[in-house]
């Protein structure tokens, strides 16, 4: 791959250096990525039916004895996107997921999960009455226990092999294996599911044997999608977590990344890793970090040979913050005044609801504008310019998750745009129904995430809608 980790990430957000046809198979806890384990089978795939019954019994598809549900076609969105994707019916998340399957369970105000089995986020008890929610607060502000607890969570979170979900190796026109009978998945970590969810959204789209892939398709950034795609993507793995311990109280916390500072103040051995003392580009080996191994990391053998990244661990995670030397504006993290721009900024998203757009709040935050909004094709702002900031593994968008300093950046810029919420209360109007990048819709169905939710979803307060508040004090 040519030029700096830099020069890479902005690559990849501007072409999506991806290619994305490969194809999840879960089975999901409350509303995970791709398909139960239920319905990855050759017959169920065939049928495209996904409805499988929370109690076991037979003709209680969904939940319908108890009301939780009922077995109803898939809707997609149907409503044309932007010209940046010109290639309909190469891609098999396009009009997703009805590349896989055209019914799945639709769930009753209170439930949720791919059988209706789940409260929906926010609820719980027998009957999903109860309101519960969780608190997301400063990682600074955390006591020693708590920061020790999160980081073995972190850390048991990518050694252990989810309960529930797997991951398949091909494409779906490959998914049932030489003989058709065999559908190809292997299992993976919890983190690093995390991690391939995140790589599926930003893939190229595989245009055959000998032709170049296409890499002009996001499908969760560039686009008024990036905040609703990136909140669930969070949502999910704090979710996993929380049925890691068994502790529906267990919070991700954010970390302040507008400090203005040429230093990574999270970056300490005792909460992400400190700088190793032997190599500047690496963590060093008195924190758990350091023996973390990255996945996806090959792109030419996935865009040129058509095959799909599996779970196989690479190289270690690479991270030299603020040491990019050749592009002074990277070196800095963002100001609190950034912050208060940002915020000020009446309108979601503007035409052409791209990375070019101006005068657009979801274009500010995700950092392609100037703080103030307006578009600047040098410019690297907020969300964008702290990812930059790290300056290794974070600072390259297929594999920035593998790096866990992106879950706390994330919860940050999705701080931010909750507050944004709050304070403008803003019109739908604002979201594009039609001609977003594909993906990025209103009602586009976000991919890879199964039963399917769509952006409009999350464009919802969260501590009304999805059971969580951030503890935050506001720069004034």
């Amino acid at each position: 791959m040519k030029g700096s980790v830099l020069e890479q990430f902005d690559i990849l957000h501007v072409h999506s250096m991806w290619q994305s046809v490969f194809s999840l198979c879960v089975y999901v806890v409350i509303v995970r990525t791709q398909f139960p384990r239920e319905c990855v089978t050759p017959e169920v795939l065939r049928s495209g039916t996904c409805c499988p019954s929370p109690t076991g019994l037979a003709n209680d598809d969904c939940g319908v004895r108890s009301r939780r549900g009922q077995c109803m076609p898939v809707v997609a969105d149907l409503r044309p996107h932007g010209p940046q994707y010109p290639h309909d019916g190469r891609d098999d998340r396009e009009r997703w997921p009805l590349r896989f399957f055209n019914r799945s369970c639709q769930c009753n105000k209170k439930f949720s999960g791919f059988n209706c089995g789940r409260c929906r986020y926010g609820l719980t008890g027998a009957n999903c009455d109860q309101r519960i929610h969780v608190v997301r607060r400063n990682i600074m502000q955390m006591s020693p226990e708590e920061k020790r607890a999160l980081v073995n969570a972190l850390d048991q979170a990518k050694r252990t092999v989810h309960p529930d979900l797997v991951i398949c190796t091909r494409r779906y026109q490959e998914l049932f294996g030489p003989d058709g009978n065999t559908v190809q998945c292997e299992n993976i970590t919890i983190y690093n599911f995390f991690v391939w969810t995140h790589y599926y959204s930003v893939g190229k789209t595989y245009m055959g044997s000998g032709q170049h892939s296409f890499g002009g398709v996001d499908f969760s950034h560039e686009g008024p999608g990036f905040l609703t795609w990136h909140r669930f993507h969070l949502l999910q793995l704090e979710s996993d977590i929380q049925d890691m311990l068994r502790n529906r109280t267990f919070a991700l916390p954010y970390w302040n990344f507008a400090t203005g500072k040429n230093e990574c103040d999270i970056c300490t051995d005792d909460l992400l890793g400190a700088r190793s003392s032997f190599d500047m580009n690496s963590i060093s080996s008195n924190s758990v970090f350091s023996q973390w191994r990255v996945i996806c990391e090959d792109v030419e053998e996935y865009e040129t040979q058509g095959t799909i990244c599996n779970s196989t661990e690479g190289g270690p995670i690479r991270r030299n913050p603020g040491g990019n030397t050749a592009r002074l504006m990277v070196q800095k993290l963002p100001e609190n005044q950034d912050v208060i721009d940002c915020l000020e900024i009446n309108t979601f998203d503007t035409p052409p609801y791209y990375s070019t757009s101006s005068l657009s709040f979801r274009n500010t935050i995700e950092g392609y504008s100037t703080s103030k909004g307006n578009y600047d094709p040098g410019v690297r702002s907020l969300h964008n310019l702290a990812h930059l900031f790290l300056n290794g593994t974070g600072g390259q968008t297929h594999v920035s998750p593998n790096d866990p300093i992106f879950v706390l950046l994330h919860c940050f810029t999705d701080a931010i745009f909750d507050e944004w919420l709050q304070r403008h209360h803003p019109s739908t109007v604002f979201y594009p129904k039609e001609k977003a990048p594909i993906g990025h819709n209103w009602r586009y169905n976000m991919v890879p995430f199964w039963p399917p939710v769509t952006n409009a979803e999350m464009f919802v307060s969260a501590s009304d809608s999805l059971g969580y508040t951030y503890e935050v004090q506001w720069p004034n």
